[in-house]
């Protein structure tokens, strides 16, 4: 048997085995430890119920991140969350801004990745 007729049996075959594989899940991401004192202001998933505060689920991960460390650092200004953020480590910021970025929220944030958030 030559190896194109290999090829031309075999191929279509492992096609049809990709397909049959499920694609594995996204790892499940566990719930920040800090996360419950976001939940004072910015509601339990990140959806806030309260005008002034504003809803994290949903937005741009490296926002979340990029905002939590301008807070910390005192680039960005506001008291309540200033003193938040003062004893946050980087990787608490990772984890909370990885973990309000993957709720499901009121936010429409459009990857700019290709994959739409819905």
């Amino acid at each position: 048997m030559s190896a194109q007729t290999i090829m031309t049996r075999i191929l279509p075959a492992l096609a049809l085995l990709a397909l049959a594989v499920p694609a594995s899940a996204a790892p499940e991401l566990t719930k920040p430890e800090k996360a419950t004192t976001c939940a004072a202001c910015h509601g339990e998933v990140g959806v806030s119920n309260i005008g002034m505060y504003p809803s994290l689920a949903g937005q741009y991960a490296d926002y979340l991140e990029h905002s939590l460390k301008d807070y910390r650092s005192g680039a960005r200004k506001n008291a309540i969350m200033g003193a938040q953020a003062a004893n946050l480590t980087n990787q608490e910021i990772k984890a909370l801004a990885a973990w309000f970025s993957a709720q499901q929220g009121p936010l429409y944030t459009p990857s700019v990745h290709g994959n739409l958030k819905p």
